[in-house]
């Protein structure tokens, strides 16, 4: 079996690869505070894989995104201590052994890099990575699998976060679509603002990213939040929570 880490800004999520089904299985998340992920590493792990009937021995290769380098040595004692394998951590040299390029490798994040492989296996045609996490990105790749480049805004949870945290009388709130995009109470005000604001915003994004390149592209949405925004799932061809998990596998493989 493959353990894949995606060490993202909020969360480390963990799934297994389970190479005689081709499926993904036993995800969970655990959080990215260096401190709590190290007790959560030495307490809650070895309990989850015992009640899942796993064993260390099952976990044959490790592959590692991480975006955190402060937690990069933390979980490196974890693979090797616990389940006794070093893991591959996906970097910038990774990329020059995949069948996708970006022309700055060293500034491309290794979670949209993964986002990208993946794609590239899905489509093989041009087309743009949406990842609904901590960070709303696009990742735009055209029909030769180069990466022409990305765009960042904050994401879902983190635009709300920062509403509220500054502001005294704003409550942090459920992101849940609502009905109306009028708000008719603050909570209400709030989801609408946000909820149907990013909608307008991904649109906006995409046809402006097909207008400027004149190319017509695929996509693809990702990350934990991109089921929430159910009014623009036709602007998606596919949705897939698995994406990045997929590409480092991928990558894993290609340089191992």
């Amino acid at each position: 079996m493959f353990l894949a880490i995606d060490a993202g800004n909020s969360n480390v999520v963990f799934a297994i690869y389970n190479d005689q089904t081709s499926t993904w299985t036993n995800q969970f998340r655990l959080d990215t505070q260096p401190e709590s992920l190290k007790s959560q590493l030495t307490k809650k792990v070895p309990l989850y894989f015992l009640e899942h009937g796993l064993g260390p021995q099952d976990i044959l290769s490790i592959g590692i995104s991480s975006v955190v380098p402060e937690i990069n040595a933390i979980l490196t004692d974890f693979c090797q201590s616990f389940l006794g394998t070093k893991p591959y951590f996906i970097q910038a040299s990774s990329y020059e052994k995949i069948p996708v390029k970006t022309i700055r490798p060293d500034e491309m994040g290794t979670d949209l890099m993964c986002n990208v492989r993946a794609g590239w296996e899905l489509f093989q045609q041009a087309f743009v990575v949406v990842d609904f996490g901590t960070a709303l990105t696009f990742t735009v790749v055209n029909k030769k699998g180069e990466v022409v480049g990305v765009n960042i805004v904050p994401g879902l949870k983190t635009a709300i976060h920062s509403l509220t945290s500054n502001t005294s009388k704003l409550p942090e709130v459920e992101l849940k679509l609502p009905t109306s995009a009028i708000g008719k109470n603050t909570v209400h005000a709030i989801q609408a603002g946000i909820l149907y604001g990013y909608t307008g915003l991904v649109k906006g994004m995409l046809e402006t990213i097909r207008m400027e390149t004149g190319e017509p592209y695929r996509v693809i949405a990702t990350g934990g939040l991109s089921s929430i925004l159910t009014t623009i799932e036709q602007e998606f061809d596919l949705v897939d929570r698995n994406l990045t998990l997929e590409g480092l596998r991928l990558i894993t493989i290609e340089n191992n």
